[in-house]
């Protein structure tokens, strides 16, 4: 559904993600998509080739457009591990990094 939501108005674009795509029932339609991915889940590959999408390796990327012009991409949410709340800018307005202490 995320992937959906993010390439809605953009079906020219190609959607880009690092990592696995993965079956969503709770999501009803599906548009034609063309997704880059490095796995793809069996149930989300039928969905997206039944609604008339492509599905590609990052190497068939590479070879259809080398210059990598109009990508989607999309990412997973940032971690809630410790380590990345002291991620961001310190001091910069609406940015709240931990800081690091060693008491």
């Amino acid at each position: 559904s995320k992937l959906a939501t993010t390439v809605k108005g953009k079906e020219d674009k190609i959607a880009v993600v690092v990592g696995k795509i993965t079956d969503d029932t709770r999501f009803n339609a599906v548009p034609k998509l063309t997704v880059v991915a490095l796995r793809v889940s069996e149930g989300a590959r039928t969905r997206i080739l039944n609604a008339g999408g492509k599905i590609l390796t990052f190497d068939q990327h590479a070879l259809q457009r080398p210059t990598g012009a109009n990508p989607v991409l999309i990412r997973g949410t940032r971690s809630p591990r410790t380590a990345a709340q002291h991620f961001g800018p310190p001091g910069v307005p609406n940015s709240t990094p931990r800081p690091y202490t060693n008491s």
